[in-house]
């Protein structure tokens, strides 16, 4: 190619194809065609007719349904409370009732709604539906926190643009700094927009700044040692971890298992789906499993504290090989024959810092 403008061009317009694939085939491939794969459900019962429902109902859906038996309404309350179910159907032979918990999963509801409502209009019987974990009423779906999700992420990982192109001058432990001090104040945008401005969240605002820095430090973190060995193409990894694979299998709109075995693995131990599923258990279901969810992104900070280590032993490392530039004293010919010195001139930008503006543009733009 002959114009190097022209490839210059070519070679920048690489990140927004690529992004362009991985979105449609990540967004498409966890959210186009949601089915339940072994949703886990609950009979009521303990006598042999349940047992026998239960196991017609299994037969029935197949793959789709995980169905137990649970002696009592009360017991079939605490697994929904702890999210080991997603419904729990109570036969009656005149008001059969199907408990769920829209906190946990809005999708999940209407999922074992359509499941159990053919089976009451079977018998000819209403289905009475009781919530036994309603989400605010400022957000009826419950879907705000993955909304939520989404703010605190692009303010991490555009961040990164700027603390690891802009800021590569820096020493690493200044970057470092940076990085816990703009970690925190995206988790204070977050909580604001949680509480006081959308009332995502009616207590606990604490807990949600909490985990949301954790979430956000550990991706900042992990940006910032990413940069140092991939430059320009950061921008594409950080969009692939934490937007294509994170959003998708964060819970927040389909929980895993609505979703292909792929995305439901991710469930298990990504980040987004530590932050949406921690708090869930902070604000509707009184803490339970929030110390699995903080251990999750603890261990994701952790990550990104090792990678921003290695990345300053390795810039240390580099720096001591370049030789240093030659210093004389020698005067130049003009100040010898005392001649006022040329005023100097401002010096031409190097590729370098082309690159990192652009770089910084990028990832706003993106």
């Amino acid at each position: 190619m002959r114009s190097p403008a022209l490839r210059h061009v070519l070679t920048h317009l690489i990140t927004p194809l690529l992004m362009c694939i991985g979105m449609g085939l990540a967004y498409m491939g966890a959210f186009v065609t949601p089915e339940p794969h072994h949703l886990p459900v609950a009979v009521v019962g303990a006598g042999p007719e349940a047992k026998v429902f239960a196991q017609t109902v299994k037969d029935t859906a197949g793959d789709k349904l995980d169905v137990r038996t649970v002696a009592t309404r009360a017991d079939a309350v605490s697994l929904l409370k702890s999210r080991d179910v997603t419904g729990a159907y109570v036969p009656s032979r005149k008001a059969p009732e199907l408990l769920v918990a829209t906190a946990a999963s809005d999708m999940g509801a209407t999922a074992v709604e359509k499941v159990f409502t053919p089976v009451a209009a079977g018998q000819g019987l209403p289905l009475k539906i009781t919530d036994v974990a309603e989400p605010v009423a400022d957000d009826p779906t419950g879907q705000g926190l993955f909304f939520l999700l989404i703010a605190v992420s692009i303010g991490s990982y555009a961040s990164v643009a700027a603390l690891g192109a802009a800021g590569a001058a820096l020493p690493m432990r200044v970057r470092a700094l940076l990085a816990l001090g703009v970690s925190a104040v995206v988790a204070g945008i977050g909580a604001l927009l949680a509480g006081p401005v959308f009332h995502l969240a009616h207590h606990a605002l604490a807990g949600v700044w909490g985990m949301a820095w954790l979430y956000s430090a550990g991706i900042v973190f992990i940006g910032v040692g990413l940069h140092t060995f991939l430059k320009r193409w950061t921008t594409l990894t950080m969009m692939v971890l934490f937007v294509m694979l994170n959003f998708t299998s964060s819970g927040g709109l389909f929980r895993p298992e609505l979703q292909n075995g792929f995305f439901g693995t991710l469930h298990a131990f990504w980040n987004g789906a530590g932050f949406v599923e921690g708090a869930r258990s902070l604000l509707y279901f009184g803490n339970d499993g929030l110390a699995r969810n903080l251990w999750t992104l603890s261990l994701w900070l952790v990550v990104g504290l090792a990678v921003t280590a290695v990345a300053g032993a390795w810039e240390r490392s580099s720096r001591k090989e370049r030789p240093e530039n030659a210093v004389t004293g020698h005067t130049t010919g003009a100040a010898q024959a005392g001649e006022r010195p040329e005023e100097p001139q401002a010096a031409p930008r190097t590729a370098e810092e082309t690159e990192a503006e652009e770089e910084v543009e990028e990832t706003v733009g993106v």
